[in-house]
C-alpha cells in the first residue's frame, strides 16, 4: 500500500513534464524557420552519374521549438535528387518528423543523379524541397541544375586515325592512348573532360583545331563547386595533363584552352631536328606542376597565355624553341611551391642538353617574384650550345646589359611600382575567386612596345581576343593588345 503514492506521484511528475514539453513546441504561423540560402543551383552536370553534396541550413530563429511534421522533394519519388535531414535520408522522396528548437539549427545535404537524355545540349532540372511546419506553414528550398549528357572514354588506345567532333563533351575517366603512327584529331570546339588523374598520352600526333569562336577545351570532369562561389575548374590538379612523348612528332594545337591539371604540356625528349609541337591561339592556365614543360625537342609557342603554376609556367631542358607574343605570367596563387615564370638550361643532372635556340620575341615573362627568369649553364660544358635571345620583351628580371636582350623592357624601371607585376593587367586579379584576366592594362609599359616588323612576319597581327595589333601601327607586347579601361560608375555619372 505504500508504494501507490510513490507511483501516483511519478505519474503526475511524468504527465506535468509532458505538458511543460509540448508547451515548449509553438503552433503559431507567425513562427518561420529561415534559411541559408532559397536556392541549390547544381550548375552543370554530368548525366547520370551522382554529384558532390551541397548543403544549407535551417534555423529556428523563435524561443520554442518547431516540429517539421513532413519534409519532401516536389517529385517524389521521381526526383533525380536525393535529400538528407539531419542524417536522415528521405526515403523514397519524404520524410519527418524532425524538431528544431528554440535558437538552435538543422543541416540539409542534397545530392543529385541527373537522367540521362540523349541529348547534345544541357538540359535543365529543377524541384524543390518543402518543409510543412505542424502549424500548417509550407516553406520551399528551389533545386536546380542542368544535366549533360557526355561521351565516355574508358581505357581506349586509339590505333587508327580518329577525329572526335560530337557536340557532347568526352569524359576520358582514365588515360587516353594515341599509339605511335596513329593520329587524333580534335574538331572545332571539342570539349575534353579527365578524371582525377587521367591524362592524354600521345605517342603518335594530336591535331586539336579549334577556332576563335570555338576554342577545344582540356579540362577535370567536376564539374561542381568545392564551396560558394568556387568552382573546382578554378582550382589546380583536376585531372594529369597532356604527354608528347619521344616518338611524337608533327603535333598541332590551336585555340586551345588547357587549365587546371597537374601540368599542362608536356614534351618529351627527341629529335632536335623534327618539329615536336606548334601551339598558337591558346590558354595553358593554373596547374600544381609545370604548365609547359619541353626536354630536348623543337616547339615553337605563338600568341599563348602560359600562366599560374605551382612550378615553373616554362621549363626548357635543352632543344630548340620560339616564343611570339606570348604572356607568361606566374601569379600561382598557393606560394607554398610557386616556381618561376620562365627556367631555361643546356643540362639534366649530368646529361648534356644542348640549347641550340631559345627565343623569346614581343613576349611578357613576368610573376610574383623578384626575378621570375632563370637561365643556366653547365659549368663544366663548355662545348654544350646555351643559345637564347629575348627581343622586344618586358622582363621581370633585374637590368643586366647581354647582347642576347634586345630592345627589352625591365619591370624594376617603371617609376610606379602599382603598374609593375600583376599592375600590368586589368582588370584586377581576384585572388579570392582565384580569377585571372591577363588582358593587357592600356597603362603598362609592354603598350606600344613590340616590334611592329617582327609581329607582322609572325603573322600575330591579332591579338588572343581577336583584336587588332596593327590598328595603331604600334603593336603591344605580350598575347592582348590593350583595350581601354572601363571606370567603374559613380554615383552623378
Amino acid at each position: 500500500m505504500k508504494r501507490l503514492p510513490i507511483l501516483f506521484l511519478l505519474s503526475v511528475l511524468l504527465a506535468l513534464a509532458s505538458c511543460l514539453g509540448e508547451e515548449q513546441y509553438s503552433v503559431s504561423a507567425n513562427d518561420r524557420m529561415t534559411f541559408s540560402t532559397d536556392t541549390i543551383a547544381f550548375d552543370t552536370v554530368i548525366a547520370g552519374q551522382s554529384t558532390n553534396t551541397y548543403t544549407f541550413q535551417l534555423y529556428n530563429p523563435g524561443d520554442k521549438a518547431l516540429r517539421i511534421q513532413h519534409v519532401s522533394l516536389g517529385q517524389g519519388q521521381a526526383s533525380p535528387f536525393a535529400a538528407n535531414v539531419d542524417g536522415a535520408w528521405l526515403a523514397g522522396g519524404a520524410g519527418g518528423p524532425f524538431t528544431v528548437y528554440g535558437k538552435d539549427s538543422l543541416r540539409v545535404f542534397v545530392n543529385l543523379n541527373a537522367p540521362l537524355t540523349d541529348l547534345d545540349d544541357p538540359q535543365p532540372l529543377e524541384d524543390f524541397l518543402e518543409f510543412t511546419i505542424e502549424s500548417g506553414v509550407q516553406q520551399k528550398v528551389i533545386l536546380t541544375a542542368a544535366s549533360q549528357d557526355v561521351n565516355v572514354l574508358t581505357g581506349e588506345v586509339i590505333t587508327e586515325n580518329l577525329l572526335l567532333q560530337s557536340p557532347r563533351p568526352y569524359q576520358v575517366t582514365d588515360s587516353l592512348v594515341v599509339a605511335e603512327g596513329a593520329t587524333l584529331m580534335l574538331s572545332p570546339g571539342t570539349r575534353m573532360y579527365f578524371h582525377a588523374g587521367a591524362s592524354l598520352i600521345v605517342h603518335g600526333t594530336l591535331i586539336a583545331q579549334g577556332t576563335a569562336e570555338k576554342t577545344i577545351v582540356m579540362r577535370g570532369d567536376r564539374l561542381g563547386y568545392m564551396f560558394s562561389k568556387q568552382p573546382y575548374d578554378r582550382i589546380p590538379g583536376q585531372w594529369g595533363g597532356v604527354v608528347f612523348t619521344t616518338e611524337s612528332y608533327g603535333n598541332d594545337m590551336t585555340w586551345c584552352d588547357i587549365h587546371s591539371g597537374k601540368f599542362g604540356l608536356q614534351c618529351d625528349s627527341s629529335d632536335v631536328q623534327k618539329q615536336k609541337l606548334i601551339i598558337d591561339n591558346s590558354i595553358i592556365h593554373n596547374t600544381t606542376y609545370n604548365a609547359f614543360m619541353a626536354k630536348h625537342c623543337q616547339t615553337f609557342v605563338g600568341n599563348c597565355q602560359i600562366t599560374n603554376a605551382g612550378g615553373n609556367c616554362v621549363t626548357l631542358l635543352g632543344g630548340d624553341h620560339t616564343f611570339v607574343h606570348c604572356t607568361i605570367g606566374e601569379f600561382f596563387p598557393f606560394s607554398g611551391g610557386r616556381g618561376v615564370a620562365l627556367n631555361f638550361t643546356n643540362y639534366e643532372g649530368t646529361t648534356p642538353l644542348p640549347l641550340t635556340r631559345c627565343q623569346f620575341i614581343n613576349s611578357i615573362i613576368t610573376g610574383y617574384a623578384d626575378d621570375d627568369i632563370m637561365g643556366e649553364a653547365a659549368a663544366d660544358l663548355e662545348d654544350c650550345a646555351f643559345n637564347y635571345i629575348f627581343k622586344n620583351c618586358l622582363l621581370n628580371t633585374p637590368r643586366v646589359e647581354n647582347e642576347a636582350l634586345v630592345d627589352c623592357i625591365f619591370e624594376e624601371d617603371c617609376e610606379d611600382k602599382d603598374l609593375q607585376r600583376a599592375g600590368n593587367f586589368f582588370p584586377e586579379f581576384d585572388n579570392t575567386r582565384l580569377i585571372y584576366p591577363f588582358t593587357l592594362s592600356p597603362k603598362s609599359s609592354a603598350v606600344g612596345k613590340a616590334d611592329a616588323a617582327l609581329t607582322q612576319q609572325s603573322g600575330y597581327v591579332y591579338d588572343l581576343k581577336g583584336n587588332s595589333r596593327m590598328a595603331d601601327g604600334s603593336p603591344d607586347i605580350g598575347a592582348y593588345e590593350a583595350q581601354q579601361e572601363e571606370l567603374p560608375e559613380t554615383e552623378g555619372n
